[in-house]
């Protein structure tokens, strides 16, 4: 696990920002940009997943259970990324650890793609999943590192932005190669992943390290560099206490290099702060960010996002062109709404964001109504209750726009 907590709450460094609202840092904002495309690697390969599963079922000759498999798995894959990632990123760096995420993901989408049977494909899912953790943990740790305090809630929702991009690419591949022959068009749809991967691992060489890594390591002179040209003003530049203080480093220390004793490599340190013995604000993070963490996935959304094609099939759409096209308005509702969540969290607060009723009430109808209406369906048939499929459907573009119009706020708590 990373040792770092990452909050972008009112740091005390917020305090320079009363008053005139600083002119938005483009240079931070281009390499958190950069870091947060990262994540596109999960929403691609969730939302490319979708639509591949409808040809790789009749292709391999595979069973309901086995797609199930193939496709929840990812979560348990990137679980793993993730805990290797916070020791990768610690050992050596943000943007190592970037590197390492496209690489693994290049590597398992080439071996989805040529995959010949199921047990080969399981195992490019595994990879791929691998670099899907290590993306989802590294990008929001390095946008939220770089990111000036006036527009850290702005710049941290970008890793969540980018998943949703991810997931309208997959969704568009689909559409895409569907028209190929049988053998061939899965195979592209899960190939083509690696595309992304090659452009991300470029785009590190021009993204500088992390001012709080290298803090960590006793680069100060460095440190000072890059928050130089991430910072708002010379005063908040200036301000690494926090970070000294983490590091172990004297506050009236400015040498360019110190040299900093190595803590607990494991993380076990940080995990007794938070589960263990946590102060009472840790505590409150803590239960904030696991509260919501649980919330967006327990909402629902995934399984709308991972099935669309098939809940369009019981809604009575056999076209799996239709089916397909109906599924890219899904990812255009998600990104649409979360970009409107992303540039207003900054102006609104988190707070509001995370607690409007009527978005709660508004996906719990949504669900219920595609719920109701799948039932129906499946019970009476669909030359009954025709207009009910147009109701699924736009159910599940409402459930959409408000269960992934909130996710934006989620990492900059």
């Amino acid at each position: 696990m990373a040792k770092q907590m990452v909050v972008s709450g009112d740091y005390p460094m917020a305090k320079t920002f009363v008053g005139k609202k600083p002119k938005r840092n483009m240079y931070a904002l281009l390499i958190s940009i950069m870091a947060s495309m990262t994540s596109v690697l999960l929403g691609y390969d969730t939302g490319v997943m979708s639509g591949a599963t409808i040809y790789i079922k009749k292709d391999l000759k595979i069973s309901d259970v086995q797609i199930e498999i193939l496709v929840g798995t990812i979560n348990i894959y990137s679980l793993l990324g993730s805990a290797m990632a916070g020791r990768t990123s610690d050992w050596l760096g943000r943007r190592i650890t970037i590197i390492f995420a496209s690489v693994i993901f290049f590597v398992g989408a080439i071996v989805m793609g040529f995959a010949s049977n199921y047990a080969i494909l399981m195992l490019g899912r595994f990879v791929a999943g691998l670099g899907v953790g290590y993306a989802l943990m590294i990008a929001p740790v390095y946008a939220a590192e770089v990111a000036p305090a006036s527009s850290r809630g702005f710049l941290t929702s970008f890793p969540e932005v980018f998943i949703n991009f991810g997931v309208l690419l997959g969704y568009l591949s689909n559409y895409a190669f569907a028209k190929f022959s049988l053998k061939l068009g899965w195979r592209l749809m899960l190939g083509v992943g690696a595309v992304p991967s090659i452009f991300l691992g470029l785009a590190v060489f021009v993204m500088p390290e992390s001012p709080r890594w290298l803090v960590m390591q006793g680069r100060l002179g460095d440190a000072k560099k890059v928050l130089d040209r991430t910072s708002d003003s010379p005063e908040e530049a200036h301000h690494a206490r926090d970070i000294k203080e983490a590091a172990g480093i004297p506050e009236h220390c400015h040498d360019d290099v110190v040299k900093v004793q190595k803590g607990d490599n494991g993380g076990g340190g940080v995990w007794r702060d938070l589960l263990v013995h946590p102060t009472r604000p840790v505590l409150h993070i803590l239960i904030a960010a696991i509260g919501l963490q649980f919330l967006q996935q327990a909402s629902g959304i995934d399984a709308v996002v991972m099935y669309s094609p098939r809940i369009y099939e019981k809604a009575g759409i056999t076209s799996d062109s239709k089916k397909l096209l109906a599924t890219i308005a899904v990812g255009v509702c998600k990104t649409m709404f979360i970009l409107v969540t992303t540039f207003f969290v900054d102006k609104v607060g988190r707070r509001v964001c995370s607690s409007s009723k009527s978005r709660g009430l508004a996906w719990q109808r949504s669900l219920f109504t595609l719920a109701t209406g799948l039932t129906v369906i499946d019970q009476y048939g669909v030359d009954k209750f025709k207009w009910l499929v147009g109701v699924c459907v736009g159910a599940t573009y409402t459930a959409s726009r408000f269960l992934d119009g909130d996710g934006a706020h989620r990492l900059g708590i």
